[in-house]
């Protein structure tokens, strides 16, 4: 989660919202990115669709069935989509998001039936340093 977290400050300081993720495929780091919204003018440059991608590509593979994915806020709806569709099996994410959060503040798909019985998802991790990115972020806007 720390080095998600890395990842976070960078999209800080370029001005993206401070959203970091790794991808982790058998104990190694084979993908890590933030968000890129803002730089690519792309609205699904999520920084977890951005290592799904480069993982799955490095992989030869979309079915990243080994893989656990770490990310400094709860995934959107899409995100999860993703998640779900490439079926990887552990998701760690830091803080709520509270206004866009798709497992479990708004849309709640950890419990939807399409979620995998065995995935596994733990949420909080790193949580108040992830916050506080946060609110830096959006103290900077103002």
């Amino acid at each position: 989660m720390k080095l998600a977290y890395q990842m976070a400050e960078i999209a800080l300081e370029k001005g993206e919202v401070p959203i970091g993720a790794i991808l982790v495929w058998e104990g190694k780091v084979i993908a890590k990115n933030h968000n890129q919204k803002e730089g690519l003018f792309d609205p699904t440059a999520h920084a977890e669709i951005l290592v799904i991608r480069e993982a799955a590509q490095k992989l030869n593979n979309w079915r990243l069935k080994k893989a656990k994915l770490f990310v400094t806020a709860e995934p959107c709806v899409m995100c999860m989509g993703a998640i779900i569709q490439a079926r990887i099996p552990v998701l760690v994410f830091g803080m709520n998001e509270f206004k866009f959060g798709g497992v479990e503040s708004t849309a709640d798909l950890r419990n939807h039936p399409m979620i995998p019985a065995e995935m596994q998802i733990y949420g909080g991790i790193m949580e108040k340093e992830c916050q506080e990115l946060m609110q830096t972020f959006f103290k900077n806007k103002r």
